[in-house]
């Protein structure tokens, strides 16, 4: 039995069986990184405020509590949690990636984390 004419489609075959999941440009952030100094950077933290000022505080209220939404408390979150949450949503809160750039939603993060943002 000559198998010579199948090869051509069971390579086929097998290569888009095995070809790595890649995601399209705009489907998801590219990975964010909260280093110390971008977390401590004066820009991001009044942008960060701005934002939370403009938005955030309708439902966190002023200092995060108390408002509709749950208390906050960044001092048991990481920066990604955080970050997750406001790109993505969670629960009733809505996600936020359609209307804040990442830039915005970064500077957001930093702000919550630090020490200006009073739970």
């Amino acid at each position: 039995m000559n198998f010579t004419g199948l090869m051509p489609g069971i390579l086929l075959a097998l290569s888009i069986i095995t070809l790595p999941t890649i995601a399209t440009a705009g489907d998801e952030d590219p990975v964010v990184e909260f280093t110390p100094d971008y977390l401590a950077d004066d820009a991001n933290l009044e942008q960060g405020k701005a934002l939370w000022e403009k938005q955030c505080r309708h439902c966190h209220g002023s200092a995060a509590y108390p408002g509709k939404a749950p208390k906050l408390k960044p001092y048991i979150y990481k920066p990604k949690f955080v970050y997750k949450r406001v790109t993505d949503g969670f629960r009733k809160m809505p996600a936020w990636k359609d209307v804040f750039s990442q830039e915005e939603r970064m500077a957001i993060v930093a702000y919550v984390m630090s020490s200006q943002f009073a739970p």
